[in-house]
C-alpha cells in the first residue's frame, strides 16, 4: 500500500502566506519620523518627501520641493511641521537648517504661463517629478503629500496630510513655502501695487481689489476664473463651493464662466491667513 503524501501543517502555510511579501512594521517613533523609520528599517531608504506651495494662489509660480532627511534625527529639526502651521519666523529658522542637515534637497518653480498651459494639477505632478529628479541622491522611496504621482523612477506612496505626518514631507513643505515667499517679496518690488509681498499672490480681498483696479499682471494665472474676470473688466466670480469638490485648479465651470477658464481662484482667503 502506498502512503498518502504528507501535507504541510495549516499553520505553516498560513504563516507563509501572511509573511510574503515582506511589509514594513510601523513602530512608535519620535515626532514625524515613524513612517520614514519603518521604510528605512525595511531597506527602502533613503526616503524622499515631496510637497508644494502656491497651488491655491492666482499669481506667481507653483513651487515644488523634494527633501531627503536620512535615517538620523536632528534636534535642530525637532519643530518640523506642516509649513502652514508654523510662523514665518519659525519657517525662516528651519529653512537653512534643513538645507544644511538634509542628505539632499531640490526646489523647482513652475511659472504662471506653464500652469495656464497644462493646468495646475498636471503642473503639480510634473513639478514633483522634476523635484525628485533634481535630488543629489537617488531615493529608495518617495512620500508625496496627498495624491499619487505617476512616472517617478522609484516606488512612492501618497500620504494624506503628509506634511503633518512625515518629517521629509514637512521639510519639503518648508523649503517650498519659504522659497516661494521670498520670490513673491522680490516680485512685489518688480511689480508693485498687488501686495505680493504681503499676500503672496493669494486671492485675498485686498489682492482682488488691486487686480480689479490694475488688471492682471504678467505673473497672474489667466486660467483662474477670478483673473480672467479681472482681465475682462468684470466683477470676480463667486467662489465655487469646496463641498462640491471644486478647488483652484479643478475643471469645474460655473454658469456664464469665461470659455477656456478651468479654475476658480480662492476668494475666501483672509488677508492675514495668506501671509
Amino acid at each position: 500500500m502506498t502512503a498518502a503524501p504528507r501535507r504541510a501543517p495549516r499553520a505553516r502555510a498560513a504563516l507563509s502566506r501572511s509573511s510574503w511579501p515582506p511589509r514594513p512594521t510601523i513602530r512608535k517613533a519620535a515626532g514625524l519620523r515613524t513612517m520614514e523609520s519603518a521604510l528605512e528599517r525595511s531597506g527602502l531608504g533613503p526616503v524622499a518627501g515631496v510637497d508644494e506651495a502656491g497651488r491655491g494662489a492666482c499669481a506667481g509660480p507653483l513651487t515644488v520641493a523634494a527633501c531627503v532627511l536620512g535615517a538620523r534625527a536632528h534636534a535642530a529639526l525637532a519643530d518640523l511641521d506642516d509649513s502652514k502651521k508654523l510662523t514665518e519666523r519659525r519657517r525662516e529658522g528651519l529653512f537653512p537648517a534643513i538645507q544644511k542637515l538634509a542628505l539632499a534637497w531640490s526646489v523647482v518653480f513652475i511659472d504662471a504661463a506653464e500652469v495656464d498651459r497644462i493646468g495646475v494639477h498636471v503642473a503639480n505632478i510634473e513639478g514633483m517629478r522634476r523635484a525628485v529628479a533634481g535630488l543629489g541622491v537617488i531615493p529608495g522611496y518617495v512620500l508625496t503629500d496627498g495624491f499619487r504621482v505617476p512616472g517617478l523612477p522609484v516606488p512612492s506612496l501618497p500620504v494624506i496630510g503628509g506634511d503633518a505626518t512625515a518629517a521629509c514631507i514637512a521639510a519639503a513643505s518648508v523649503l517650498a513655502k519659504v522659497s516661494r515667499d521670498r520670490l513673491m517679496v522680490q516680485m512685489d518690488e518688480e511689480i508693485p501695487g498687488y501686495g505680493f509681498a504681503v499676500h503672496k499672490g493669494y486671492s485675498t480681498r485686498a489682492h482682488s481689489e488691486a487686480m480689479t483696479a490694475l488688471g492682471p499682471s504678467r505673473e497672474h494665472r489667466l486660467s483662474y476664473a477670478n483673473v480672467a474676470a479681472a482681465a475682462a473688466g468684470l466683477a470676480p466670480p463667486l467662489l465655487l463651493s469646496r463641498s462640491a469638490g471644486s478647488t483652484p485648479g479643478s475643471s469645474g465651470h460655473s454658469a456664464g464662466s469665461t470659455p477656456g477658464v478651468v479654475a476658480a481662484g480662492r476668494m475666501d482667503c483672509r488677508d492675514a491667513g495668506a501671509r
